[in-house]
């Protein structure tokens, strides 16, 4: 195989191409019909869950498991990473990530509320599995991309991804409405009719493992293995990740501009990840759903507008930050999503929530495309781009912990509309951070 150049057509569409691959999952599991499958397990919205020797609200149960994902990424990814650059493959632990993630999805059809810790387990492995993999796909973004190319491709990623997850979470909700279509027997009572969708939503969780699994070989074939450097994994090395980590810190307090905007992403990022991790969960909780089938349809459509939408917010979020620079157009959208957490306070009906969701799309493509590549833009020149990167990942991962916890901690002592509210502190603080980032390195 030929190794491509940087900056080439292929190797870009390659290197986008896996946002196709593993955008699946966010969607169809993170973001609509896991939520809806879990809350199926229960016999109404107040029943609690018990694991790990504690009841507690379902809900509150995946905050935890989530933040406690987030945290095993933000500690090893420091230390993998750092691995990865001193061997040059990290193309290999992208790989691993990859394949654990798919397995995990695959796992979900068996999800049972009797076997609670070994169903927590698999849902364990296909998040950590997709966010482990991205902390080396995004580390290849300026090694495969010139500066004036990162915004379009990084943007483009997130366009393929929203795509082809679009395209999956259609097949599955067809399933899932019809699954007499699909060979599921659906029987004669209403009973027999939501045993039919559920075992589609189960069914569907496989089609995700496959379509991440198959996809990500394209990229897979294209991607450079990394710099090789022919070094074998000692015991020395394991915390060479940890290391680069102070080393990139150190570097930071001569870079003002990029320390700025760091503190800036952590903030916002942990308020915007929180937000997309448990909309579904809010919406089916909070919004006053008139019946089973208009709640799971009114969901997913949900989800469907707000992909749809966000290949706009994330192509007009683009040109906005070419026209007006990457800050401003964060700040924008900071303040969108700012709103956003007062309007979702007040929701009660689905036409309200239909609302929040097409704004939602609007920016959250932009808002995840553009504090990515303005990150790439704002490092030093550095052939270690891992690490930076790993620095970037470690920061969003713990943000995510941090908002999760104050998450599972409102919605469990008060409610999930409080806690949604309350996120609204977080917005507003990193508007005021990212007035502080200066126009140029100091």
């Amino acid at each position: 195989m030929a190794t491509l150049e940087k900056g080439s057509k292929k190797l870009l569409n390659a290197w986008a191409f896996y946002d196709w691959a593993n955008s699946v999952y966010t969607l169809t599991i993170a973001s609509s019909i896991f939520p809806l499958f879990y809350s199926s397990l229960f016999k109404s919205k107040t029943e609690l869950v018990s694991a790990f020797g504690f009841e507690m609200k379902q809900t509150v149960l995946i905050e935890i498991i989530t933040a406690f994902t987030f945290l095993v990424v933000a500690i090893s990814s420091p230390i993998l990473s750092g691995i990865s650059d001193y061997i040059g493959n990290k193309k290999n632990f992208m790989k691993f990530f990859c394949y654990l993630g798919g397995f995990g999805c695959v796992g979900l059809y068996f999800f049972d509320l009797n076997f609670i810790h070994i169903s927590i387990l698999f849902y364990f492995m296909g998040l950590i599995g997709y966010w482990g993999s991205l902390v080396f796909y995004n580390s290849y973004l300026p090694d495969i991309a010139f500066p004036e190319q990162q915004d379009g491709i990084s943007a483009k990623g997130f366009s393929m991804g929203y795509i082809g997850s679009v395209l999956l979470l259609i097949l599955n909700l067809a399933m899932v409405m019809k699954p007499e279509w699909f060979g599921f027997d659906i029987g004669l009572t209403e009973e027999d009719k939501n045993t039919a969708s559920i075992k589609a939503m189960k069914t569907s969780f496989i089609t995700v493992g496959i379509w991440w699994v198959l996809f990500s070989q394209y990229s897979f074939y294209w991607l450079p293995k990394g710099t090789s450097k022919g070094h074998k994994v000692t015991k020395a090395v394991l915390f060479n990740g940890l290391k680069e980590l102070r080393g990139v810190w150190k570097q930071l307090k001569q870079n003002s501009r990029l320390k700025r905007y760091l503190y800036a992403f952590f903030v916002f990022s942990m308020a915007v990840q929180t937000i997309m991790l448990m909309a579904v969960y809010f919406g089916e909780k909070v919004i006053l759903w008139t019946s089973e089938g208009e709640k799971t349809i009114g969901l997913i459509g949900s989800i469907l507008v707000i992909q749809l939408v966000a290949i706009l917010g994330a192509i007009l979020t683009s040109r906005a930050s070419s026209k007006f620079g990457n800050i401003n157009t964060l700040i924008v959208v900071n303040f969108i999503w700012m709103c956003l957490c007062i309007y979702a306070y007040f929701m009660e009906t689905p036409f309200q929530f239909y609302i929040a969701a097409s704004i939602v799309g609007l920016v959250m493509g932009g808002v995840q495309a553009l504090g990515r590549s303005t990150y790439s833009k704002f490092l030093p020149e550095t052939d270690d781009t891992t690490s930076y990167f790993s620095f970037y990942d470690v920061a969003e991962k713990i943000g995510i912990v941090i908002g999760m916890i104050i998450f599972a901690i409102v919605d469990h002592h008060r409610s999930m509309r409080d806690a949604i509210l309350f996120l609204f502190v977080f917005f507003l603080i990193g508007i005021i951070l990212l007035f502080r980032v200066p126009k140029t390195n100091n």
